[in-house]
């Protein structure tokens, strides 16, 4: 009884330990963290899949959303790649970037990043143009900064990646 007392106390003890660490803001994260630790979180393919739909077809609210709702953890580093994808497409412009986007992009590709094992995601699709999340994270690092480069006119000619 005892022993049982003892596990009971510790397990609960090591649950608001991670409950501190990761600071969880919905049951959904809590839920999905608890899952990921032991292995066994999966996303939901279906709205993954829808995702992916909106997000070809420039979309990106929409993709967003169903992304978020694939992920509601956010624990896996796929559908955080896309999600931050989707920031940098949306926020991406000719002559200017917007700043709040490119901003949401950085958070969420830096998630992908420490979800990814190794710290290291590679994307092998041919409808993207950044295949791995450290040159998306670049690229959003790159549109935030502000130097003389962009009044180079010709950056009106510059590709989206």
């Amino acid at each position: 009884m005892r022993a049982a007392g003892l596990a009971g106390t510790m397990l609960y003890g090591a649950a608001i330990v991670w409950m501190y660490a990761a600071q969880p803001q919905t049951v959904a994260e809590v839920t999905g963290g608890f899952t990921s630790t032991i292995g066994v979180y999966r996303i939901d393919q279906q709205a993954f899949d829808d995702g992916l739909a909106f997000f070809r077809r420039d979309q990106f609210d929409e993709a967003r959303a169903a992304l978020a709702r694939a992920d509601p953890a956010g624990r896996d580093a796929l559908t955080q790649f896309y999600i931050a994808y989707t920031y940098y497409r949306q926020g991406w412009g000719r002559v200017y970037n917007d700043d709040a986007l490119f901003k949401s992009g950085l958070a969420a590709v830096d998630r992908a990043i420490l979800l990814a094992p190794d710290h290291r995601l590679v994307v092998d699709d041919a409808a993207i143009g950044i295949h791995t999340a450290d040159e998306l994270r670049a690229e959003l690092q790159r549109g935030l900064t502000h130097d003389a480069s962009d009044f180079n006119p010709l950056r009106l000619i510059r590709p989206r990646r």
